[in-house]
C-alpha cells in the first residue's frame, strides 16, 4: 500500500473502492452538512472551507514526488465538486501533468454541486479526466428528504444524475435502507427505485441507516421515526430491488453496515437478489448473514 505524504484534517472519508487511490482534499467539511443521518463532517475542525489552489498543489506535488506512479485519485472532502469549474479545471490539470500514469479522479457530489454547471463544462472535466461522481440519492421520496433535511428532492437528484450521465462521466449512487422508518418504508423503497430507474446510473449501493453518535439529532426532525428490525430491512429491499428496472448496472450491498452482502448486476441479476432476500426474510437460519459485531460504518 502507497503512503501519500498529506496532512489530513481528520476524519477523512471516502468510498470503500477508493482505498488505494490518492486522497486529495480541495475542500475540508462539507458545504450542506445539515443532513440529520450523516455525522461525517459535524466535527469542530471538519467546518467546511475551500482549499486555495497553492495549498492543493503543494500536496500535489509531494505526492508526485513520493507516488509518482499513482493511477487514482479521489477528490475530497464531502463535495469537492462545489468548486466552480475553473478551477476544478487547473486541478485536473495539475494532476494529468504531475503524473504520467492517472487512470482516473472520482469525487462525491451533491446534486445541487451541478445545478450551475452545464453539461459542456462536466464534458470538459470528463476530458481532463474527472471519469465517476459518487452521489448520496439516500432517497427517492420527497417527504423522507425533507425529514432527514436533506436539501434535495426527487427532481434535483434525478436532474443532476441525468446530466451526469448525459456529459458521459459514470455515476455512482447510495440509497440507505431504513432511512423512513417504519411508517415510510414502502415509499421509500418504491420512490427510490423510481429515480434509480429514471437515472440509469452506473452503480448502486445500498447501506443501513445507523447512528454511532445515537438517534437524539435524527429525531428532533423526524419525530414518529422508528427504526426497522432486520427482517423488515429485508423486505424494504426487497421492496426496493423488486421495482427496479435497470439496464446495466452493477449493484451492491456488501457495505459493512448491511446484514447480507448482495453483489451482481441488474437487472441479469434481479431473481437471483429477490430469491436471497425471499430467503433471508422467510428461513434467516438457512442465510449467512452479518452477526452484529461484523457490522459498522
Amino acid at each position: 500500500m502507497n503512503y501519500y505524504p498529506i496532512e489530513y484534517i481528520e476524519p477523512v472519508f471516502r468510498p470503500p473502492s477508493e482505498a488505494l487511490s490518492f486522497i486529495l482534499p480541495l475542500t475540508n467539511g462539507c458545504s450542506w452538512n445539515k443532513c440529520t443521518f450523516c455525522e461525517m463532517y459535524t466535527q469542530e475542525q471538519k467546518k467546511f472551507r475551500a482549499r486555495k489552489d497553492e495549498e492543493v498543489f503543494a500536496d500535489i506535488a509531494r505526492v508526485a514526488q513520493a507516488v509518482p506512479h499513482t493511477k487514482r485519485v479521489f477528490l475530497a472532502d464531502g463535495d469537492a465538486m462545489i468548486l466552480p469549474t475553473r478551477r476544478l479545471r487547473v486541478v485536473l490539470e495539475k494532476l494529468r501533468e504531475s503524473f504520467p500514469n492517472l487512470e482516473r479522479v472520482t469525487s462525491y457530489c451533491l446534486p445541487r454541486n451541478l445545478a450551475k454547471k452545464s453539461v459542456d463544462e462536466l464534458i470538459e472535466l470528463r476530458e481532463l479526466g474527472l471519469q465517476m461522481l459518487y452521489v448520496g440519492l439516500e432517497s427517492g421520496d420527497d417527504f423522507v428528504l425533507d425529514m432527514v433535511n436533506k436539501g434535495e428532492s426527487y427532481e434535483s437528484s434525478v436532474s443532476a444524475l441525468k446530466k451526469i450521465r448525459e456529459a458521459g462521466i459514470r455515476s455512482s449512487v447510495m440509497v440507505l435502507n431504513g432511512l423512513g422508518g417504519q411508517r415510510y418504508s414502502e415509499q421509500h423503497a418504491i420512490n427510490s427505485a423510481k429515480a434509480v430507474n429514471e437515472a440509469q446510473p452506473d452503480f448502486v449501493s445500498t447501506l443501513v441507516v445507523s447512528f454511532p453518535m445515537g438517534e437524539e439529532r435524527y429525531r428532533e426532525r423526524f419525530t414518529d421515526w422508528e427504526p426497522l428490525t432486520q427482517k423488515q430491512l429485508f423486505k424494504e429491499l426487497y421492496q426496493f430491488i423488486e421495482h427496479l428496472e435497470l439496464e446495466n448496472t452493477t449493484f451492491r450491498s456488501d457495505h459493512a453496515s448491511n446484514y447480507l452482502p448482495l453483489k451482481g448486476v441488474l437487472g441479469q441479476d434481479k431473481a437471483r437478489f429477490l430469491e436471497e432476500l425471499d430467503m433471508a426474510i422467510n428461513q434467516p437460519e438457512n442465510v449467512r448473514l452479518r452477526e452484529e459485531w461484523q457490522r459498522g460504518l
